[in-house]
C-alpha cells in the first residue's frame, strides 16, 4: 500500500484512541508516523533478498511486538499504540504484494491480490516488458479498480475520523496529500518514461 493511505489508517487509529487518551501532539504524530516508518527501510533495498525492501526485518511483525511489548511495559500508551500502528502497516502489506511477516522463514505470505500467481512465478520476464522494471508495481496498483476503490474508502474514512475524534489535530491531512502528490508524481513520471 501506498505512504499516503498507511498514515491515513494510522491517522484513523490515532484520532480513535486520542479520544481516550487525549494524547499531546508529539505522541498524536508519534503514532501517524510509526504508521509508515518501515517503508523508508527503501533505502537498504540493495540489502535485502531479491531487492524486495519487505524482505527486510523492518517489514517483519517483530518490530512491532518489541515497541507494543515496551510501550506495555513503561506504561506509555502511545508507544503501545505506536506499535500498533507499524503492526498495522505490515498486516496490510500483506493484501497487495506480500511481505516477509515473520522474516526468519525468509518468503513472503499475503494475500497478494495485485499480482497473480503466473506473474509471482515469471516476475522477471513481466518486469523486463517496462523499461523501468517499477512501471509493473506501479501500474498494477492504479490499473486496480478495486485497490483504487479501497483507498477513496480509506480516505472518506480518514476525514470522518478526524473530524469525529481530532478535530484539533485536523491540520496534519496535509502529510496525506503530500504521500499522495508523492505517489501520483512517481506515476505520471514512470507513464512518462514507459511512453517515451
Amino acid at each position: 500500500m501506498q505512504i499516503n493511505n498507511h498514515f491515513a489508517i494510522g491517522l484513523i487509529l490515532a484520532s480513535i484512541t486520542h479520544y481516550y487518551f487525549e494524547f499531546t501532539l508529539l505522541e498524536f504524530s508519534m503514532i501517524c508516523i510509526f504508521s509508515f516508518l518501515c517503508d523508508f527501510d527503501v533505502i537498504f533495498t540493495k540489502y535485502a533478498r531479491d531487492l524486495n525492501h519487505r524482505n527486510l526485518f523492518t517489514h517483519s511483525i517483530i518490530p512491532s511486538i518489541f515497541i507494543i511489548i515496551v510501550g506495555a511495559l513503561i506504561t506509555w500508551p502511545a508507544l503501545t499504540i505506536s506499535g500498533v500502528s507499524y503492526f498495522l502497516h505490515i498486516m496490510v502489506d500483506t493484501f497487495d504484494w506480500g511481505t516477509n511477516l515473520f522474516y526468519f522463514g525468509h518468503y513472503n505470505i499475503g494475500l497478494r491480490l495485485l499480482i497473480t500467481k503466473e506473474e509471482q512465478e515469471n516476475l522477471e520476464i513481466y518486469l523486463d516488458q517496462y523499461k523501468n522494471r517499477a512501471s509493473f508495481f506501479d501500474f498494477k496498483r492504479y490499473k486496480n479498480k478495486l485497490w483504487i476503490l479501497l483507498s477513496i474508502i480509506i480516505f472518506i474514512l480518514m476525514m470522518i475520523v478526524v473530524s469525529i475524534y481530532a478535530l484539533e489535530y485536523f491540520y496534519l491531512l496535509i502529510f496525506y496529500f503530500i504521500g499522495l502528490a508523492f505517489h501520483l508524481q512517481r506515476h505520471f513520471h514512470l507513464k512518462k518514461i514507459e511512453n517515451s
